[in-house]
């Protein structure tokens, strides 16, 4: 029986908004849990990055558009987006330590929206979703990408675990 839950499906078809709706539900059931999703960052209807928002309210930057590329630093970038990992660490790697110390007796969601390319720059982050999901008192809900191009390694792995159980998001359901 699958103990993780991780949505996939096509860019826009409403992944995050179903984990928020789920994450509300659980919190205001009393159920212990944490964890991030990415939001869009739009200025004039335009979308111009993404955020990291962790359910206890944190924001940062995960992503901004940039043309120009720097020479003068280590850059990581997604198509138009320069990805920032010293800020998405600083906000996810804490709360995943939390969640992996906490007593494995105490059962607990964490929310990982998402696991995908910009994510997988951080080899930090890498190594703590791997401890969170064989953590004994860890369930994790999370979103992965839909296959396409060049597999994510990570991504690949989570699809072919055991206790992982895999749904598909479309605009039909």
């Amino acid at each position: 029986m699958a103990k993780h839950v991780f949505l996939t499906g096509p860019p826009g078809v409403g992944k995050t908004t179903l984990i928020q709706k789920v994450t509300q539900a659980l919190k205001s059931s009393g159920v212990p849990i944490d964890g991030f999703y990415t939001e869009e960052v739009r200025e004039g209807g335009r979308r111009t990055g993404f955020d990291v928002v962790t359910l206890s309210g944190k924001r940062g930057p995960l992503s901004r558009v940039s043309a120009v590329s720097s020479t003068s630093r280590r850059e990581y970038r997604v198509g138009q987006y320069v990805v920032d990992v010293v800020s998405f660490e600083q906000l996810v790697l804490p709360m995943l330590r939390n969640i992996n110390h906490g007593s494995d007796a105490e059962k607990r969601i964490c929310v990982i929206d998402e696991i995908g390319k910009m994510e997988l720059f951080s080899q930090a982050f890498i190594r703590a979703v791997r401890q969170t999901l064989t953590s004994s008192g860890t369930v994790v809900l999370g979103t992965i990408p839909i296959p396409k191009g060049k597999p994510l390694d990570l991504v690949e792995e989570i699809r072919s675990r055991k206790d992982v159980e895999v749904f598909n998001v479309s605009n039909i359901n």
